[in-house]
């Protein structure tokens, strides 16, 4: 097999690459003058199982056209099998009509990375599980959980532990970490009376006196998580951090995160950060190459994915 690598997270890229002890394959992906893509593989890759790794991370429209493009050129060049590693799959927050004539943005990326000629996608955490059911072509959706699940293990004693769900649409996310940890588990319910008026957070569960994480897939601009994590602390909560799959962290969120009351916000790697999100003393990154890398090895290989969470 052969691992290829766009320019949203060469980082990960090449820490799967050191996981799995193989090189990444040498292509160029870069831009003409006018901002156009432009794809070339180095390599010859006739044949062969290949890997495009590819978060589709902000700037998500370059980002997606360089994946589009990569599979274009492995198309091209005749590879056996063309899998789309998308750690981070942008636009999965519009899965479905909000309104009238409104799209579902998702289904429209699925279609798109289909016809390009992937025959396989590898992602992590969707935002919604049935955006699996939006492709056509075999996907195996990875959660972080057992990685989160083992940093906590790590970090934190887990007698006076709660995991708190900071919406109700993602109770289920939370359930299956508190049920691996062997803790309580609480909910924030936030609502909006009418338009204009602030949201009223409301707390399922007793968070009284205890240790609480936060737990969710996407934290963007951050307003959500620090509000929720103040009405933990209104409610009697003695501390609150938070573990989320993918740091989007858009806009004012670094500097939410640093005033707000978060102890720490722990990301994965699965979006490549700048500096200012890097040099935040209360974000900490947890590494998810080995289990992107294992499950790359396992699709090679033809084995079960869903083991890596039995």
């Amino acid at each position: 097999m052969k691992l290829l690598a766009g320019n949203s997270n060469r980082q990960l890229a090449q820490a799967i690459a050191d996981h799995l002890d193989m090189p990444l394959t040498k292509s160029q992906v870069k831009r003409f003058a006018d901002n156009e893509v432009f794809v070339v593989i180095e390599e010859n890759v006739r044949g062969e199982d290949v890997f495009v790794i590819q978060s589709t991370s902000y700037p998500a429209n370059d980002n997606l056209m360089e994946l589009l493009i990569c599979i274009d050129a492995l198309v091209r060049a005749s590879a056996k099998r063309i899998t789309a590693v998308v750690p981070y799959f942008g636009y999965a927050r519009q899965d479905r009509k909000t309104g009238g004539r409104t799209p579902i943005s998702a289904k429209l990326v699925a279609n798109l990375i289909t016809r390009a000629g992937a025959d396989r996608v590898l992602t992590m955490d969707l935002h919604a599980g049935q955006i699996q059911g939006f492709f056509d072509i075999p996907t195996d959706n990875l959660v972080a959980t057992p990685v989160l699940a083992q940093d906590i293990k790590e970090n934190y004693q887990r007698g006076n532990l709660m995991i708190v769900s900071p919406d109700v649409g993602g109770v289920v996310r939370a359930r299956s970490l508190a049920e691996r940890l062997n803790v309580d588990l609480a909910i924030v319910d936030k609502r909006r009376p009418k338009a204009g008026e602030s949201e009223v957070m409301n707390i399922i569960g007793d968070v009284s006196g205890r240790q609480c994480i936060l737990f969710d897939d996407i934290v963007d601009s951050g307003g959500t998580l620090v509000n929720a994590a103040k009405a933990l602390i209104e409610a009697g909560a003695t501390e609150v951090s938070a573990y989320i799959s993918h740091g989007v962290l858009s806009g004012p969120a670094v500097q939410r995160v640093t005033d707000g009351p978060l102890k720490e916000l722990v990301i994965t790697d699965s979006i490549e950060q700048p500096d200012a999100v890097l040099g935040c003393a209360k974000i900490r990154t947890v590494p998810v190459a080995p289990l992107i890398g294992e499950a790359i090895r396992r699709i090679a290989n033809e084995e079960s994915v869903s083991k890596l969470f039995d």
